[in-house]
């Protein structure tokens, strides 16, 4: 390149600038154009940042909702665990409060006081080969022995052993219990004999003439000073002359299930001191005739 042209380029250069600067004072046109390119330019380049910011700050956002939701879906399903819970426990004792009101409801000899009890446990203990229930009242709580028991639907038995806080119960079913009775409707007298869990007890020396029938009800005679009289005991089963003496063969059936037993009422004699030593005797009835075995 010549020097004259070296020369030429820069000045032609320069009067193009000036031109265009010219132009560009009189209409604005490449200022507006570096302005939208620049605007584009930084478009182009934050437009991306931006939604990846957005984008970011979304999923950080939804991470911690869906850790608060998980958080609170576990205090919920605990908030529904303790909920059913309680609602299972209300229910047990609603059922429980219904049983002792119809326990409160039991008729009872003025002379005799009911003191409520908690069944504990079923046979334990040395009285293991006996029908008996451990009961949460004993001889300092109204739970001396000899004491009966009953519940709304009837007698259950009578205190057989007791400590100061616990007492040991002979069920009405054991072989060893002996019960002065009435049939509800004849008035026939009768001593009710247990004769284990699984067997029908034996109602003995009923009279042949008495006229008790199948279906009837056994109430305590209160004769035998251990029961109060008129409590419901068992209801008549089977009625058949008897082979071997002049007196029926009656067999019945306790009116309370001693296997379920929860709660029940002791019957406190009132106005007499706790009976103390050894169980009242058994009671066996009037003597069987001569010759008749």
């Amino acid at each position: 390149m010549t020097p004259r042209r070296f020369i030429l380029f820069p000045v032609l250069l320069l009067f193009l600038y000036l031109g265009m600067y010219t132009w560009n004072q009189r209409t604005g046109f490449l200022d507006d154009l570096a302005t939208q390119l620049g605007l584009e330019a930084v478009g182009t380049v934050l437009k991306p940042l931006v939604s990846l910011q957005t984008a970011l700050s979304d999923f950080w956002e939804r991470y911690f909702d869906l850790v608060g939701v998980r958080e609170e879906n576990e205090r919920l399903k605990a908030d529904l665990i303790a909920i059913r819970s309680e609602l299972v426990q209300m229910g047990e004792e609603r059922a429980e409060l219904r049983r002792l009101r119809e326990l409160l409801s039991l008729p009872s000899d003025a002379s005799w006081r009911p003191v409520g009890a908690r069944v504990l446990a079923g046979r334990m203990g040395p009285n293991g080969v006996l029908e008996t229930v451990t009961i949460s009242r004993g001889y300092l709580t109204g739970g001396a022995p000899g004491t009966p028991l009953a519940t709304n639907l009837g007698l259950v038995g009578r205190v057989l052993r007791a400590s100061a806080h616990t007492a040991s119960v002979l069920l009405l079913t054991d072989p060893g219990s002996r019960i002065a009775v009435l049939s509800q409707d004849t008035r026939a007298p009768g001593i009710l004999t247990g004769r284990g869990l699984r067997h029908p007890m034996e109602v003995r020396f009923v009279a042949r003439n008495s006229g008790v029938r199948e279906g009837e009800l056994l109430v305590t005679s209160g004769l035998d000073g251990a029961y109060p009289k008129g409590i419901p005991v068992a209801r008549v089963v089977s009625v058949a002359p008897s082979d071997y003496s002049q007196f029926l063969s009656v067999l019945a059936v306790p009116l309370v299930d001693v296997e379920r037993l929860e709660e029940v009422l002791l019957l406190e004699r009132v106005g007499s001191p706790p009976p103390v030593g050894p169980p009242l005797p058994e009671l066996v009835g009037p003597p069987v005739p001569r010759g008749v075995r």
